[in-house]
This record gives structure tokens, sequence and C-alpha cells, in this order.
């Protein structure tokens, strides 16, 4: 029943979103066909901002022989907490969490609403702290501009805050343009709202007890490395990662490195 549920929010979450074939191809063979499925280890994939299934393309396919991949749609809300309620309302009773700058606000949301049934937590490229005033006032401003033009989506002049200049002319660049646009204006406008709002997570790092991954890229302009160093500093026992020559998509940008950071973090241990 629990394998069926899941298979049906992926299918929902791919009409819904208009990601190519391939990514839930990828999905689907994490499950479909196997008659080991119930071995697979459960994992949540939380998606950033105006990211979708695409972003979790690599992992998916390169770890489909030892996890079953689900991916929340944090689309559809306007703050941290809806967002992490209806990923946990779709997600298996216990599961592993892998979360990505917007998606690690939503992370620390589910730790409060619902820790027993995380597993292990994987962040990337994200902080903990919210936004101060200036970059809150920067964030509205952006908002009301929106509502009263066209979204651009990313745009290439964009592209250096999001990916290592060295990629911005390459087909990568090409892929967070599309995906972008496919995540489109409404739902935008709804994730800048719920992280304008997010509150600090910073003084519950030290209930995370669960064995806990802090990526990030040496290049990230957006979250940089001292927002992980503080996680990484907060949480007990955590381990941090940086990739070299890496901007603020590590899964897309180093993504055999960040698959086999998530292999052996997968083997980590459960603390007793």
């Amino acid at each position: 029943m629990r394998r069926r549920g899941q298979q049906y929010y992926r299918r929902e979450y791919f009409r819904r979103w208009r990601v190519d074939g391939a990514v839930a191809e990828a999905l689907d063979a994490g499950m479909a066909g196997r008659h080991d499925a119930f071995m697979l280890s459960p994992v949540l994939f939380l998606p950033g901002l105006l990211c979708d299934a695409t972003l979790w393309r690599s992992q998916i396919d390169g770890l489909a022989d030892i996890i079953a991949p689900s991916i929340a749609d944090l689309t559809l809300d306007s703050s941290v907490e809806d967002m992490a309620a209806r990923a946990l309302a779709a997600a298996p009773p216990v599961f592993s969490l892998v979360a990505l700058s917007m998606g690690g606000y939503v992370a620390f949301e589910i730790m409060r609403q619902a820790p027993e049934r995380v597993s292990r937590l994987a962040l990337l490229a994200t902080g903990a702290a919210a936004d101060d005033e200036q970059r809150t006032a920067a964030r509205r401003r952006g908002v009301e501009s929106l509502k009263l033009g066209r979204f651009m989506g990313v745009t290439v002049r964009m592209l250096p805050q999001l990916i290592h200049p060295s990629r911005v002319e390459s087909e990568l660049g090409e892929t967070v343009m599309a995906m972008a646009q496919r995540v489109g204006g409404e739902a935008f406008l709804r994730q800048q709202e719920a992280i304008a709002n997010r509150p600090d997570s910073r003084p519950t790092l030290h209930d995370i007890t669960v064995p806990v991954m802090v990526c990030v890229g040496d290049s990230d302009v957006l979250t940089p490395l001292p927002a992980s160093r503080e996680i990484h500093a907060g949480i007990a026992g955590s381990s941090l990662h940086i990739f070299k020559d890496c901007g603020h998509l590590p899964a897309m940008e180093r993504p055999d490195e960040v698959n086999a950071l998530l292999r052996a973090w997968l083997r980590v241990e459960m603390p007793r």
C-alpha cells in the first residue's frame, strides 16, 4: 500500500511539473519491477527555490540500486510550515532527508514537526539563519516588481549566482533556466513568501541527533561557506564537505561527488 502511494505521488508530481520523462523514469526505476524494493532505503528529496525534480536527476539515477526516492512538491504553499506538513503527509513513515537551499529551510521545519520520522539528514547549500531586515526588504521589493511585470525566471545574467562561472555557458546553464521556467511565477511568489517569513533555525540545531552531512560549494554566493560552517558547528557529530569549483547547485554541478557522499552517508550507523 505504501509503495503504491509513493508511485501515485510521483506521477502527480511529474504531471504538475511537466519534467522530462527521463527524470520520471529514473524515479520509477527505484521501485518498479523490484521484488527486493522493501530493502531500498526511503529517501525524501527537497528541492530549492525555482527547482523541480531535475535538480535531483543524477542522484535518483545514480543511487537507484540503494534508494526508494520521492521528491516533495514545494510549489503549492507560502510558508515553510505548510511545505513541511505537505511533504510529511506524502512521505514514508521513516525516511532519510536530502535538502538543498530552500529545501533546507523546510528540512529544519520537518525536524521540528516530526523528528522521529527522519533517520538521517543531508543539507546542501543552505543556511539556518532567517533573513535579516535588509534581505527581507530586498526580497519583498522583488516580489512586488514581479507582481507588476512578467516572470523572467533565471536569466543568463543571474546564472553566476547559481552555478560556478565556468559552467554558465554550458548545457547545465540551459537546464537551470528551463527548470526555473517550469516552476513559474506563481510558485516563485509563494516560495519567496515562505523564505521571507521562515523562522531562525539556529536555536534548534542542537536538538538534531541523527547523522547529519552538511555540504557547500566553495564558490556559493547565495549561501556561502560560513552559513554551512554555522550549521556544522551547531549540530553535534555532523560532517562538513566543501565542493571545489562549485556554486549553489552541487547536486547538478558535482553529481558524481554528491552521489558518492550520499552513498557513504546512507551507510552511517544510526545512533542508539
